[in-house]
């Protein structure tokens, strides 16, 4: 708020807009601009808050950009039929497009529905932070028809935009309009980290095309839900076997996914848990998927000998494996608490709080010291709690 206080400072003292802003023009600068001017500090001069000038000291209109922000509402409507005059201030009236007061709001309105499309777009950051108010959706709807009646190259600078909501909305919008081609929203999947745009160029990516490429950048997507999406598509494609060899990912979504397309092909996945779980070189996902589907008298056993594996990970995931079958035991697990891996120790912590009652409190307390490792203390400490 001191940088947008400095802003007003500049402004009522007569200084072009941007360069009061001092170079920061973003959405969230603007937001604060407004509410600088209309929440002065109070060592601010009176004139922060001046009515509207006959006419601006600076043709770059510093009177204008205030009265656009006063606290009085009608002075802000009477600054509205300035703002033609000063392209920078475009901000601002987005801004008053979502006032609270009626007469205000309905104007700006007026104003922005008259304003070219590629200088709405250019605001698009701003219109989509104000679109959270309650009264800021106008603008966005504004944004959207520029974007959906618009050349399609006017959409390109949005897909590369820093600013989440932006780089949501513009994908929406070219998914909507089918711009982009299955490949790039699948790559865009695989590799987003933002959950909202891998659902929604996953599912696009797949419902455009079944294309192998496309399948096969989904398999290998680092999200577990981009590569669930790839698995479940791999039915559709006929492509069963494929399908086994997700059975032992790190993702539990993907597991099960794995597991509805290995029997939609005819296989029961069980087989083939048991039988990885045997092997010398046991991946950590299919100790986890044994838990998940077998059965507790039959595989408890094979999971017990596990949690002894000289791998921290398919110990961790033995121990998620024995409480998915609700085969954990006390007097096994509890040597975990002190195992050299925090994952492990933490497992067996998730797994043991149901048993917290059946510890002795002294050797909890032993392990709640300062010389225990953090893992090992927060688990004493978590199962101290749920003990009492």
């Amino acid at each position: 708020m001191d940088h947008a206080w400095t802003a007003a400072q500049r402004l009522a003292e007569g200084r072009p807009v941007r360069e009061a802003l001092g170079g920061r023009d973003s959405a969230v600068d603007w937001v604060a601009l407004d509410l600088a001017v209309r929440y002065p500090p109070w060592y601010a001069p009176d004139r922060w808050v001046s009515p509207l000038p006959d006419r601006d000291a600076a043709p770059t209109g510093p009177g204008t950009a205030l009265a656009l922000c006063h606290p009085d509402g009608r002075t802000r409507e009477a600054a509205l039929d300035r703002v033609s005059r000063y392209p920078d201030l475009l901000p601002l009236l987005v801004v008053r497009c979502a006032d609270w007061a009626a007469p205000v709001r309905e104007r700006a309105r007026a104003l922005l529905a008259s304003v070219e499309a590629a200088a709405l777009i250019a605001q698009a950051e701003l219109i989509l932070l104000l679109d959270r108010r309650e009264r800021g959706g106008f603008a966005a709807e504004q944004l959207g028809r520029a974007l959906r009646e618009g050349p399609a190259e006017a959409l390109h600078p949005l897909l590369e935009s820093a600013d989440r909501a932006t780089l949501r909305f513009a994908h929406r919008v070219a998914v909507e309009r089918g711009l982009l081609p299955p490949l790039r929203m699948a790559r865009i999947a695989a590799r987003s980290g933002d959950v909202v745009l891998q659902d929604l160029c996953a599912e696009a990516a797949l419902r455009q095309s079944g294309d192998e490429d496309v399948l096969d950048i989904l398999l290998t997507g680092r999200s577990g839900r981009v590569r669930a999406a790839g698995v479940t598509a791999l039915r559709r494609a006929g492509r069963y076997e494929e399908a086994r060899a997700h059975l032992t990912d790190r993702s539990g979504v993907v597991r099960a996914c794995a597991r509805y397309v290995v029997r939609q092909g005819g296989t029961d996945p069980l087989p083939l848990y048991r039988e990885l779980c045997t092997r010398g070189d046991v991946a950590p996902g299919a100790a986890a998927g044994l838990g998940e589907c077998g059965d507790r008298h039959q595989d408890a056993d094979t999971l017990w000998a596990l949690v002894r594996h000289p791998d921290p990970a398919v110990r961790a995931q033995a121990v998620t494996g024995l409480r998915a079958l609700d085969a954990v035991r006390r007097e096994g697990l509890m040597p975990l608490l002190d195992d050299p891996s925090s994952a492990v120790v933490r497992a067996a912590t998730r797994a043991l709080l149901p048993h917290a009652a059946e510890f002795p409190v002294e050797w909890l307390r032993e392990r709640d010291s300062p010389e225990s490792r953090r893992a090992v203390r927060v688990g004493a400490q978590r199962l101290l709690r749920a003990a009492r």
